[in-house]
């Protein structure tokens, strides 16, 4: 099997998690600066398999487009032109940055820990995944 990695895609930082191979376990991979992401995940790619991508989708709590929709639609659109063998979906990520806030307080992170908001971009592509996985499991 391959691993599935999943993307928080935002304006200036990207966070991504991935599966194990055998897709049992999802985990904070990195947050790279979202110029750098699509570099980043080619050479990724390279050397570990890729079955699929999942990619947050930013919706309002009403379930409106967010303003970071256009930007995700604009980095999905390139990716599936550049890389069609890997398919890239979307998941809901409606409130996945306060989860990973109380994931953070919950794992007895001090408040300083807590600012930093590449763990917490990270830590919300896990709970993306997570969250992706559970939903794929009969």
């Amino acid at each position: 099997m391959a691993r599935i990695l999943s993307i928080d895609y935002g304006k200036k930082r990207t966070g991504l998690a991935v599966t194990d191979p055998l897709q049992i376990i999802a985990g904070g991979l990195a947050t790279v600066s979202t110029s750098e992401l699509f570099d980043y995940l080619q050479a990724y790619i390279a050397r570990e398999e890729v079955e699929r991508i999942v990619i947050g989708e930013p919706l309002q709590s009403n379930g409106q487009p967010s303003e970071n929709l256009k930007r995700v639609q604009q980095f999905v659109n390139r990716w599936r032109k550049a890389v069609p063998q890997i398919p890239i979906e979307f998941y809901d990520e409606r409130f996945t940055s306060v989860l990973a806030h109380q994931a953070m307080i919950d794992g007895g992170l001090k408040k300083k820990a807590r600012q930093d908001k590449a763990l917490v971009d990270e830590i919300s592509a896990t709970i993306i995944l997570q969250d992706y996985m559970r939903s794929k499991k009969p």
